[in-house]
Parts: C-alpha cells; sequence; structure tokens
C-alpha cells in the first residue's frame, strides 16, 4: 500500500486491513495486550476451521503422485495461494495432510457459505 494512501485511510479513520483479500485471516481480527509494562502487543485472535458442509461441492479431486497443493490450487481455483481454502473445504489443519496418501479424494467447493445449485 502507498504510503499516501496509508496516511489517507489514517485521516479518514478507516481500517486498513492487516491481511490481503486472499488471505485465511483477511477477517480474523486483531487484539491487543497490554503488558505490565504498559506496552501494547498487537496479536491475531483465533481463527477456527469452518465445518466441511458450509461448503458446497463443485466436484473431487484424486490426489496423485507428487502434486503439491498450491499445483491443485491454482488448477481448481486459479491461485495457488488459495489453497488454504482447500484446507477449509476438507476440514485439514494442516494442509500436507490433504496431499497424503496418493488417491485421496479432495472436495473443491465453492467459497465458504455461497450456496450452490441444488441437486434434483
Amino acid at each position: 500500500m502507498s504510503d499516501q494512501l496509508q496516511a489517507l485511510l489514517q485521516q479518514t479513520g478507516a481500517a486498513t486491513p492487516a491481511f490481503p483479500a486472499n488471505s485465511r485471516y483477511h477477517q480474523t481480527p486483531l487484539a491487543k495486550l497490554t503488558m505490565p509494562d504498559g506496552t501494547e502487543v498487537a496479536y491475531l485472535r483465533r481463527r477456527f476451521v469452518p465445518p466441511p458442509e458450509n461448503f458446497a461441492l463443485l466436484q473431487e479431486h484424486s490426489v496423485t503422485e507428487g502434486e503439491r497443493l498450491d499445483q491443485i490450487a491454482a488448477k481448481y481455483l486459479g491461485d495457488p495461494e488459495q489453497f488454504w481454502r482447500l484446507c477449509d473445504a476438507n476440514g485439514a489443519v494442516r494442509p500436507n495432510e490433504l496431499i497424503e496418501p496418493v488417491g485421496r479424494r479432495l472436495r473443491i467447493t465453492l467459497p465458504e457459505n455461497i450456496p450452490g445449485a441444488q441437486n434434483g
């Protein structure tokens, strides 16, 4: 973000997002802790992995030997940095658990709480 834009946001009282819009932490609130000496420490509040039922299934992907999660995200979501959406849709806290074992079926979904086409 440019210094001019940052200064304008501060003048208007608008909050600058701590993370970019494509980050899994974009909407996670920041908090401050005041230490005994008066020093304030900013921290990121806990982000809970949403339940898989919050995601409308588009299709499934079968993991192949040597595949990486960023490659799968680039293929289906158009952005390798969106790998975290695959983690959320499949209830994974650790990304590498999604690419093991070979043959694992991954859910490729719409973003959280975006309804998909109804079956039948």
